[in-house]
C-alpha cells in the first residue's frame, strides 16, 4: 500500500456502513467488514455488474442518481485513505482502504447490503475513546448514513499517530 510522506495530506473519511434499507440490522454491514477486511456502501442489484460501470448504471436504475454518484465517489477514494467507522456498541475503528471497488455477490453480503466494497486493513481493535480525534467525533455524532470527508485540520495526523501505535 502507498503511504503518503505527509500524513496531514492523507484524507480522512466517515464511512458509516449503514444501510438505507431500513429493515437491515443496524451494524449488521459494519461487522461483515471488519470480519472480511472491507469497506463498503449498500445498494444491491439483480445482477452481478462485471465493472464500475455497469455498476454504476445498475445501482442508478435501481437506487437512483444520488446513490450512483455515491459510489462512484467512493469507487474514487485513494488507496491509503484513512476510514473510520463505528459499530453497534458505538465504538469507533480505524482502517486504510488497501484496493480498488468491487462488487461481492456472496449471499452474505447481500444479507448485509454491503456489496460495494473496498479491501480494507482495521485495527485488530476499537481506538480508545480518548484518542479518537475530535473531529471524527464530531461527523459521527451529526448521524447519517453517507460516507464523508472529514475536513479537519489535523485529522489526518491524528489518524495516523494512531495508525501508527497500533
Amino acid at each position: 500500500m502507498r503511504v503518503p510522506r505527509d500524513p496531514d495530506t492523507t484524507p480522512v473519511y466517515r464511512a458509516p456502513m449503514r444501510s438505507r434499507d431500513d429493515s437491515m440490522p443496524r451494524g449488521l454491514a459494519v461487522e461483515r467488514a471488519l470480519a472480511n477486511g472491507v469497506c463498503g456502501m449498500g445498494g444491491r442489484v439483480e445482477e452481478t455488474p462485471r465493472d464500475l460501470a455497469a455498476a454504476l448504471a445498475a445501482v442508478d436504475a435501481r437506487h437512483g442518481e444520488r446513490t450512483a454518484r455515491r459510489l462512484e465517489r467512493f469507487a474514487a477514494l485513494p488507496d491509503g485513505a484513512f476510514v473510520w467507522t463505528r459499530d453497534a456498541d458505538g465504538l469507533l475503528w480505524l482502517g486504510r482502504l488497501t484496493g480498488p471497488w468491487r462488487y461481492d455477490d456472496a449471499p452474505a453480503a447481500a444479507a448485509a447490503d454491503l456489496v460495494h466494497v473496498r479491501d480494507c486493513a482495521w485495527l485488530d481493535r476499537p481506538v480508545d475513546p480518548a484518542e479518537v480525534p475530535p473531529a471524527v467525533v464530531a461527523t459521527f455524532a451529526r448521524g447519517g448514513r453517507n460516507g464523508q470527508l472529514i475536513h479537519a485540520p489535523g485529522v489526518g495526523a491524528q489518524s495516523a499517530a494512531i495508525w501508527e501505535r497500533s
